[in-house]
């Protein structure tokens, strides 16, 4: 996909995001008030931290489409991972909330409000969220988008804390099982945390430009080897920022060709990579094969030299 059809489809399912966040929070009060539920009230309170999130990724999918500039010569997209950074630090607070929660309902034996009016408003809730996962998901697979991802899995936490608040008005309510509650409530926050975990290292390796993926790696190393008239392949870079990857080499030619020979080589490897990933950016610097130079594949430890 174009550059322009990335940005438009993250730019819808950040609005979209937004936008379900807030009817959720209002939907969610209205069942509170009618109902007396404290689940509810505990789930509205996080889609009140839901609103904040989906505006930070808003803000952050925006900034990170800016054009290049000559402050920022490689673009902004690493506004993708500080936004990933702040949902992780939501969903944190999410979790410890229910922790909390929980812990008080266990000690003061809380009881669930016994509504219909409740379940069913959850039970729209549930559909709301269902909506837009399937819209972040496509949208993710469009664009690889990591603010986009980071929000996605917030709301997919927020579907299941949904359900499980639907179940745990159920069961209490037929089954007096007050235990069952606490423990959904736990579990959901569990969830939250290894979520938010998993989400903060992502977010932390672009940051710290960590390598891409090993099997990517590879991928794009057979690129340029297969491609003929190509003697060899070192010092091998790569990084992430947001949706956008930087890939950097040394290609190895014979050094009797021409510059313009050369070049020609280096355009289709970049063409053939950029087919595999779209939205990277290919750098390759030429060197005549066999010159003996200082390299970074030598200077790391258990690497491989090519």
């Amino acid at each position: 996909m174009s550059s322009i059809s990335n940005n438009k489809l993250q730019n819808l399912a950040a609005i979209a995001s937004i936008a379900t966040a807030t009817l959720l929070c209002v939907l969610k009060a209205g069942a509170a008030i009618a109902s007396g539920s404290l689940a509810i009230l505990s789930s509205m309170i996080d889609s009140l931290s839901d609103i904040a999130a989906s505006l930070i990724t808003f803000i952050a999918v925006r900034f990170s489409q800016k054009p290049l500039s000559y402050t920022h010569r490689y673009g902004y997209g690493r506004a993708e991972s500080i936004s990933a950074l702040f949902q992780a630090a939501f969903i944190i607070g999410s979790a410890l909330f229910i922790i909390y929660d929980a812990a008080d309902r266990f000690f003061h034996n809380k009881l669930i409000a016994d509504t219909t009016i409740g379940i069913a408003i959850m039970v729209i809730c549930l559909l709301c969220t269902v909506m837009l996962l399937l819209l972040q998901r496509y949208v993710i697979k469009k664009t690889q988008s990591l603010a986009i991802k980071a929000d996605s899995q917030h709301y997919l936490v927020d579907l299941l804390s949904n359900a499980a608040v639907i179940i745990s008005l159920l069961v209490v309510q037929y089954w007096h099982w007050k235990w069952f509650d606490i423990l959904t409530a736990i579990i959901i926050a569990l969830y939250l945390i290894f979520n938010a975990y998993d989400l903060a290292k992502q977010a932390l390796n672009e940051l710290t430009d960590a390598e891409l993926a090993e099997p990517i790696k590879q991928q794009i190393l057979q690129t340029a080897l297969t491609e003929k008239g190509v003697m060899g392949v070192h010092d091998l870079r790569t990084r992430c920022a947001g949706s956008q990857m930087f890939i950097e080499m040394h290609v190895e030619f014979d050094g009797k060709q021409t510059l313009y020979q050369t070049h020609d080589l280096s355009e289709k490897i970049e063409n053939k990579i950029m087919q595999d990933f779209p939205t990277a950016q290919v750098i390759i610097h030429q060197d005549p094969y066999g010159i003996k130079e200082k390299r970074i594949d030598h200077e790391i430890t258990g690497s491989c030299r090519i």
